[in-house]
């Protein structure tokens, strides 16, 4: 079959009917949340059926989830059954909580699976990590509503991972872009042969010389746009022109900081609301950048496309598949009375994420240093250790040398 379901193919007329039938109900259900309770309380549901209506709401931000899960763990709120009431309870750096569902396709990732080419017949080598974080389970839930099998393999480890993929027979890989590069080249090192050739990538930038790697290889690597708190946003199809808007949630553009929709083809910041009925974000500003493009993708799907994760509206820097806050840098210098400040450096070293963090301090141990950037960063890295008044003040805290072209 070409298509997931039949929502892809939709006429606009179609989709714009069936949006003005299930928005109005997901604003009602959400003003049923505490947290939402607050924000719609004059809002009437039955006005809001399109996404012009859509754009006269308040946005959530990140920081006032974040905020409202302290004073009420753990969802601040703004879930429509308690946590008891969901499958899992997961956390993401902040803390943030995200509830988790094991429902028929929760986080609709089997879209972008089924877009990827895989199912049933297929054995997953899911490398996103199952620990505390939601990724793995995400993966895992969309290879089962695809028919696929699933070896939950995680992160690290990679000379297991080789001989576990050789084993079991594994034909897909799931994880960040990078990861699938580091198994491939310890399977040749171990003289292994492994028969991967599909890629279902996120959490990171697939570089188009990484992608062009992978299909020297064999390997048809396809990636989407997706986050812990609405799953599935966006993906690719084979036509690999755009990323194409899940056909359960909204996406709208805006000038970063405001809820104002920016011009059609302009870049703004990704504001998501999801008709997840269980936990319906209205208006979700994910502080990623992206543009829309104009037409339909080739594939045959007429859904909105977007030009997919064009930075950050702030600092945030993803490395490595983790983001990486301006807070978090703070928090660093925090833990050092002698570091004046630091700045965090993204790289690519071959096709693969590397960190580097330059710290100004009039000594110190950088060893210590490297522990603590560990720690609070939650990621290794490269330290740099430079006298007082070296670093630029431009006020970056994060800066993102890698190139997205």
């Amino acid at each position: 079959m070409t298509h997931f379901d039949t929502l892809e193919t939709r006429s606009a007329d179609q989709r714009a009917a069936d949006l003005a039938a299930a928005l109005p109900q997901q604003i009602a259900r959400a003003k049923t949340a505490p947290g939402f309770a607050r924000l719609l309380a004059d809002v009437d549901p039955a006005a809001i059926t399109d996404a012009q209506a859509l754009a006269a709401l308040p946005v959530l931000r990140k920081s006032e989830l974040s905020r409202a899960q302290g004073e009420h763990p753990p969802f601040g709120g703004f879930t429509v059954k308690p946590a008891h009431g969901f499958a899992h309870v997961f956390q993401s750096p902040g803390p943030i909580y995200e509830p988790g569902g094991t429902d028929h396709d929760w986080w609709r990732m089997g879209r972008f699976l089924h877009a990827a080419g895989i199912g049933q017949g297929d054995i997953v080598q899911n490398c996103f990590g199952y620990h505390l974080t939601p990724a793995g389970m995400i993966f895992e839930n969309g290879a089962r509503a695809v028919g696929a099998a699933v070896l939950p393999a995680g992160t690290g480890q990679t000379e297991l991972q080789v001989t576990a993929a050789h084993d079991v027979g594994c034909t897909a890989y799931a994880g960040t872009p990078d990861y699938l590069k580091v198994i491939l080249d310890k399977a040749d090192e171990m003289g292994v042969a492994l028969r991967f050739t599909k890629a279902a990538v996120g959490g990171g930038a697939l570089f188009p010389s990484l992608r062009k790697e992978y299909a020297d290889r064999g390997i048809s690597c396809l990636q989407c746009y997706a986050t812990a708190d609405l799953g599935n946003i966006a993906y690719e199809s084979a036509a690999m022109e755009g990323m194409i808007v899940d056909e359960h949630v909204i996406v709208e553009i805006v000038t970063p900081g405001t809820g104002t929709p920016v011009a059609p083809g302009e870049v703004g910041e990704v504001v998501v609301t999801s008709l997840n009925p269980d936990y319906p974000l209205i208006r979700f500003a994910t502080g990623d950048m992206s543009a829309v493009m104009e037409g339909a993708s080739p594939c045959g799907r007429t859904n909105m496309r977007i030009k997919g994760w064009m930075g950050r509206a702030d600092q945030t820097t993803k490395i490595k598949g983790m983001f990486v806050r301006p807070e978090q840098v703070a928090a660093l210098v925090e833990k050092h009375s002698e570091i004046v400040k630091a700045r965090v450096i993204a790289t690519r070293v071959g096709e693969m994420d590397a960190m580097t963090v330059q710290i100004e301090s009039p000594g110190g141990d950088s060893n210590a240093y490297a522990r603590s950037v560990a720690e609070v960063l939650k990621l290794k890295g490269a330290i740099e250790v430079v006298a007082p008044g070296t670093l630029p003040k431009d006020g970056l805290v994060i800066e993102d040398q890698r190139r997205y072209d």
